[in-house]
């Protein structure tokens, strides 16, 4: 009997796609020795290419208010419950964790999801006090750009949650860098 494995792809400027070369990486399961599926071996083009989308993106997504911007948040931490178990059985066959831990790790996710939603009605600017009589100093949170998220293979779904949605709450696109271990927790998140 044979079995095809998946050929998963990169999403970059809202595409998907392979490595330019072509070139891709097996993932086994460390447990069963399972083939999981191929991913793009991705080198400097694809980091450019990725970059570029994101920077492209930045340009509107910067110009959304923070509050829907949360809003938009807390709709993720809603899939992410829907999804949860899915979720978590992908990191278990990934990287060996029992299912307790990785049903832990997406529900870091999910509260960071929530939890950021919730700051997109709190970005609040300073206005102090200047040494000049009737006037005063006015400081305003403004997005700065595109912020790259490389992630570790032990926690493959709380950990980047906690570098993407305060990115994207303030404003900011980004880049994932999964770990060569877990593309696939990365890729479904």
């Amino acid at each position: 009997m044979t079995t095809t494995a998946n050929i998963y792809q990169n999403y970059i400027g809202g595409k998907w796609q392979g490595a330019g070369s072509g070139e891709t990486f097996p993932n086994y399961n460390p447990a069963t020795g399972e083939l999981i599926g191929y991913f793009p071996l991705s080198g400097e083009p694809e980091a450019s290419a990725a970059v570029e989308g994101a920077r492209a993106a930045f340009e509107k997504w910067r110009l959304v208010p923070a509050p829907k911007r949360g809003e938009i948040l807390y709709h993720v931490g809603e899939l992410l419950k829907q999804h949860k178990e899915e979720l978590a059985r992908t990191m278990t066959q990934e990287m060996g964790k029992v299912l307790k831990e990785t049903r832990g790790d997406v529900q870091e996710g999910i509260d960071m999801a929530y939890y950021m939603g919730g700051e997109g009605r709190r970005l609040f600017g300073r206005s102090v006090p200047v040494e000049l009589p009737d006037k005063s100093g006015v400081a305003m949170l403004d997005p700065v750009g595109v912020v790259a998220c490389i992630t570790p293979w032990n926690f493959p779904i709380a950990i980047p949650t906690w570098k993407m949605f305060p990115a994207l709450v303030a404003g900011n696109t980004i880049v994932i860098k999964p770990a060569s271990d877990t593309p696939l927790s990365a890729l479904r998140l």
